[in-house]
Protein backbone atom coordinates (compact mmCIF):
# COMPACT_ATOMS: atom_id res chain seq x y z
CA UNK A 1 0.00 0.00 0.00
CA UNK A 2 1.54 3.26 0.56
CA UNK A 3 2.13 5.79 3.40
CA UNK A 4 0.08 8.55 1.65
CA UNK A 5 -3.07 9.73 2.63
CA UNK A 6 -6.22 8.15 0.96
CA UNK A 7 -8.73 9.35 -0.86
CA UNK A 8 -12.05 8.35 0.20
CA UNK A 9 -15.20 8.36 -1.04
CA UNK A 10 -18.42 8.11 1.00
CA UNK A 11 -21.72 7.67 0.01
CA UNK A 12 -25.27 6.10 0.84
CA UNK A 13 -27.64 5.10 -1.78
CA UNK A 14 -31.09 4.73 -1.74
CA UNK A 15 -30.94 0.85 -3.15
CA UNK A 16 -30.06 -2.28 -1.57
CA UNK A 17 -26.43 -3.69 -1.95
CA UNK A 18 -27.59 -6.66 -4.50
CA UNK A 19 -28.44 -3.75 -6.67
CA UNK A 20 -25.74 -1.28 -6.35
CA UNK A 21 -23.39 -4.11 -6.30
CA UNK A 22 -24.87 -4.69 -10.18
CA UNK A 23 -24.42 -1.63 -11.49
CA UNK A 24 -21.24 -1.27 -10.20
CA UNK A 25 -19.72 -4.65 -11.57
CA UNK A 26 -22.11 -4.71 -14.67
CA UNK A 27 -21.07 -3.90 -17.97
CA UNK A 28 -24.04 -2.17 -19.76
CA UNK A 29 -24.23 -0.25 -16.19
CA UNK A 30 -20.88 0.82 -15.90
CA UNK A 31 -20.16 2.77 -19.05
CA UNK A 32 -23.19 4.64 -17.87
CA UNK A 33 -21.60 6.20 -14.60
CA UNK A 34 -17.76 5.49 -14.61
CA UNK A 35 -16.12 7.82 -16.69
CA UNK A 36 -18.83 11.72 -16.64
CA UNK A 37 -18.89 13.45 -19.38
CA UNK A 38 -16.81 11.17 -21.96
CA UNK A 39 -18.53 7.76 -24.05
CA UNK A 40 -17.12 5.03 -21.83
CA UNK A 41 -16.70 1.64 -23.62
CA UNK A 42 -16.04 -1.70 -21.42
CA UNK A 43 -14.01 -3.84 -23.70
CA UNK A 44 -13.39 -7.22 -20.58
CA UNK A 45 -15.37 -7.39 -17.45
CA UNK A 46 -14.26 -10.19 -15.31
CA UNK A 47 -14.64 -8.73 -11.63
CA UNK A 48 -13.17 -11.93 -9.96
CA UNK A 49 -10.00 -12.79 -8.46
CA UNK A 50 -7.67 -12.69 -11.16
CA UNK A 51 -9.46 -11.06 -13.43
CA UNK A 52 -9.70 -7.47 -14.97
CA UNK A 53 -11.66 -4.94 -16.01
CA UNK A 54 -10.68 -3.00 -19.59
CA UNK A 55 -12.33 0.03 -20.08
CA UNK A 56 -11.82 2.92 -22.73
CA UNK A 57 -13.17 6.23 -22.33
CA UNK A 58 -13.30 8.19 -26.04
CA UNK A 59 -13.84 12.58 -26.03
CA UNK A 60 -13.42 14.50 -28.97
CA UNK A 61 -10.66 13.20 -30.62
CA UNK A 62 -8.81 11.39 -28.12
CA UNK A 63 -8.78 8.37 -26.36
CA UNK A 64 -7.84 7.41 -23.12
CA UNK A 65 -7.50 3.83 -21.72
CA UNK A 66 -7.60 2.24 -18.18
CA UNK A 67 -7.49 -1.41 -16.71
CA UNK A 68 -7.94 -3.10 -13.56
CA UNK A 69 -6.54 -6.24 -12.31
CA UNK A 70 -9.00 -7.75 -9.56
CA UNK A 71 -7.55 -8.63 -6.33
CA UNK A 72 -10.51 -9.37 -3.99
CA UNK A 73 -13.54 -9.94 -4.71
CA UNK A 74 -16.55 -10.77 -2.22
CA UNK A 75 -19.59 -10.72 -3.80
CA UNK A 76 -22.24 -7.74 -2.90
CA UNK A 77 -19.54 -6.42 -0.45
CA UNK A 78 -16.25 -5.61 -1.60
CA UNK A 79 -14.14 -5.11 -4.60
CA UNK A 80 -10.61 -4.50 -4.39
CA UNK A 81 -8.07 -4.18 -7.08
CA UNK A 82 -5.13 -2.41 -8.89
CA UNK A 83 -6.23 0.46 -11.49
CA UNK A 84 -3.81 1.67 -13.87
CA UNK A 85 -3.81 3.93 -16.99
CA UNK A 86 -3.30 1.81 -19.99
CA UNK A 87 -1.58 2.07 -23.86
CA UNK A 88 -4.19 1.22 -26.38
CA UNK A 89 -2.95 -2.75 -25.89
CA UNK A 90 -3.92 -2.47 -21.80
CA UNK A 91 -0.07 -2.38 -21.01
CA UNK A 92 0.36 -0.34 -17.67
CA UNK A 93 1.59 3.27 -18.70
CA UNK A 94 2.20 6.66 -17.09
CA UNK A 95 -0.74 8.84 -17.89
CA UNK A 96 0.28 11.01 -20.51
CA UNK A 97 -1.69 14.51 -19.11
CA UNK A 98 -0.14 13.88 -15.39
CA UNK A 99 3.40 11.87 -15.38
CA UNK A 100 3.73 11.94 -12.08
CA UNK A 101 0.03 10.44 -11.37
CA UNK A 102 0.78 6.99 -9.71
CA UNK A 103 0.76 4.35 -12.24
CA UNK A 104 -1.24 2.46 -10.16
CA UNK A 105 -3.96 2.84 -7.54
CA UNK A 106 -5.10 0.29 -4.89
CA UNK A 107 -8.87 0.59 -4.99
CA UNK A 108 -11.15 -1.16 -2.02
CA UNK A 109 -14.48 -0.62 -2.45
CA UNK A 110 -17.12 -1.40 0.24
CA UNK A 111 -20.82 -2.16 -0.21
CA UNK A 112 -22.72 -2.25 3.54
CA UNK A 113 -26.47 -2.61 4.06
CA UNK A 114 -27.60 0.59 5.59
CA UNK A 115 -31.17 0.49 6.83
CA UNK A 116 -33.98 -0.72 4.73
CA UNK A 117 -33.07 -0.98 0.84
CA UNK A 118 -29.88 1.23 1.06
CA UNK A 119 -26.18 0.86 0.54
CA UNK A 120 -23.40 2.68 2.40
CA UNK A 121 -21.04 2.18 0.03
CA UNK A 122 -17.16 3.33 0.70
CA UNK A 123 -14.17 3.91 -1.48
CA UNK A 124 -10.39 4.38 -0.55
CA UNK A 125 -8.00 4.79 -3.12
CA UNK A 126 -4.40 4.63 -2.97
CA UNK A 127 -1.30 5.04 -4.87
CA UNK A 128 0.05 1.48 -5.30
CA UNK A 129 3.61 1.00 -5.29
CA UNK A 130 4.86 4.53 -5.67
CA UNK A 131 7.87 6.68 -6.15
CA UNK A 132 7.83 9.62 -4.40
CA UNK A 133 7.22 12.03 -7.15
CA UNK A 134 3.64 9.71 -7.70
CA UNK A 135 3.00 10.34 -4.10
CA UNK A 136 3.30 14.02 -4.09
CA UNK A 137 1.18 14.45 -6.66
CA UNK A 138 -1.64 12.27 -5.23
CA UNK A 139 -1.09 14.09 -2.28
CA UNK A 140 -1.97 17.40 -3.93
CA UNK A 141 -4.51 16.03 -5.85
CA UNK A 142 -6.22 14.85 -2.93
CA UNK A 143 -8.49 18.29 -2.61
CA UNK A 144 -10.06 17.62 -6.37
CA UNK A 145 -10.49 14.13 -6.55
CA UNK A 146 -13.91 13.94 -5.43
CA UNK A 147 -14.94 16.05 -8.72
CA UNK A 148 -14.47 13.53 -10.92
CA UNK A 149 -15.53 10.36 -8.51
CA UNK A 150 -18.89 12.97 -7.24
CA UNK A 151 -19.49 13.46 -10.65
CA UNK A 152 -19.67 9.52 -11.25
CA UNK A 153 -21.51 8.68 -8.04
CA UNK A 154 -23.98 11.10 -8.62
CA UNK A 155 -24.71 9.63 -12.11
CA UNK A 156 -25.05 6.02 -10.15
CA UNK A 157 -27.53 7.62 -7.86
CA UNK A 158 -29.95 8.40 -10.83
CA UNK A 159 -29.36 4.75 -12.45
CA UNK A 160 -30.19 2.86 -9.23
CA UNK A 161 -33.41 4.96 -9.24
CA UNK A 162 -34.32 4.34 -12.77
CA UNK A 163 -33.44 0.55 -12.03
CA UNK A 164 -36.11 0.27 -9.06
CA UNK A 165 -38.90 2.49 -10.96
Amino acid sequence: MSDTTPYVLERTFDAPPALVWEAWTNEKYQSRWYGPGVDTIVHKNDPRPGGEWLVEMKGDGWSGYQRADYVEVTPVSRLVFLQSMTDADWNVTTNPKMPDWPRVMHTDVSFTAAGEGKTDLRLVWTPHEATEAEKAFFAASLEGLGRGWGMGMDILDELLTELQA
